[in-house]
């Protein structure tokens, strides 16, 4: 039975290094919740917290409304899964997924049936009596993740496990860890530093810079409408415009930068006056002029396949990346050329300078 994660104001120090400070959220019960930010940020710190790995110096960790203080790990309902995998080289693969069962005194032939049960569920059926080393990086994942499940946690806590594998294997197994997460019903908290990652898979990503929290969100609120300047920076690839708010109306703002002004959607803390910078997306410039018009000199041209990247450098040296559609490249500028790219308001967004 999947339960949920109450973060009540959690902190954490060693010595006078202050890791975490102050975060608060709630992850609903049978959610797929990741915890995305840089190394260093806290995230781990926080699984580790949950976990009951460390007592956090202030604030509380609630699972399924019950207070964690002063319960180690092997009394919460949790099971975690870290970036070694830590399979048991000797021992065969059923014996490892059935490792925790034994550890509660669950019966040989109990054991084995419940291993092969979760053989079915990752796919792996009849792999049960091979060795570790036998298995791919991906089987020796999944492994590693019906080892987990095998004890019935409420809660899994994976402190990014893809991250030894290749490109191909990792989105692979995006779809794979999604699927099984849906088919179990378990709560997932998810850590990776990997943005494509927490956006394929997440439900809700929350998002860590220096100990402190700077948003919880969807995906595609996260992506769409960032709430502070890291966010906006961090999540996906921007091009950021700097300057001064002259006009704030019906949702939308005015900012007179360098280039020009420049118009988009109004974060509701902005003020005239107040020093803010404008982010869009690549994939909202279009070559030619419009609304928003920005004049930079066409640098370098990246053939993606479906789209190409083009790159380019304003009048102040500032960098531009525009995404121009494959079906678009014919209007796509030449290299050494000034050239005008436009984006529609309603696509960029307009943020407090931090």
């Amino acid at each position: 039975m999947s339960h949920s994660v109450e973060l009540d104001g959690i902190g954490m120090r060693f010595g006078s290094t202050r890791a975490v400070s102050g975060v608060s959220f709630t992850v609903q019960a049978g959610e797929f919740f990741s915890i995305l930010g840089p190394s260093g940020c806290g995230k781990t710190t926080i699984l580790r917290m949950i976990a009951g790995f460390l007592e956090p110096t202030e604030g509380r960790v609630l699972i399924g409304d019950r207070d964690m203080r002063g319960l180690g790990p092997n009394q919460r309902p949790t099971a975690m899964i870290f970036q070694s995998l830590a399979l048991f080289p000797l021992m065969p693969v059923w014996e490892n997924i059935a490792f925790g069962l034994e550890a509660r005194g669950v019966g040989r032939a109990e054991r084995r049936k419940r291993a092969d049960d979760l053989l079915r569920l990752i796919a792996l059926e009849g792999y049960g009596d091979r060795m570790p080393g036998e298995l791919s990086g991906g089987q020796r994942q999944r492994v590693a993740i019906a080892r987990a499940l095998a004890v019935e946690p409420g809660v899994l806590l994976l402190d990014e496990p893809l991250s030894a594998l290749d490109l191909k294997l990792r989105q692979h197994m995006r779809a794979e860890l999604r699927a099984l997460q849906k088919r179990t019903g378990v709560t997932f908290i998810y850590i990776t530093h990997d943005q494509s990652e927490a956006l394929a898979m997440s439900d809700r990503v929350a998002v860590m810079s220096n100990g402190l929290l700077q948003q919880v969100a969807t995906p595609r609120q996260l992506y769409d409408n960032p709430a502070t300047p890291f966010v906006a920076r961090f999540v996906g690839e921007t091009n950021a415009i700097a300057g001064r708010v002259s006009a704030i109306g019906d949702g939308m703002a005015r900012v007179d930068t360098a280039l020009g002004p420049l118009h988009g959607r109004a974060d509701r803390s902005l003020a005239i006056g107040q020093a803010a910078t404008v982010y869009v997306r690549p994939e909202a410039l279009m070559p030619g002029v419009g609304a928003n018009t920005l004049r930079a000199r066409v640098s370098r041209m990246d053939f993606e396949g479906a789209f190409a990247l083009v790159h380019g450098q304003f009048p102040d040296g500032a960098a531009l990346t525009a995404a121009v559609p494959s079906t678009r490249l014919g209007d796509a500028p030449a290299l050494g050329t000034d050239a005008s790219f436009s984006f529609a308001p309603e696509h960029a967004v307009v943020l407090a300078d931090a």
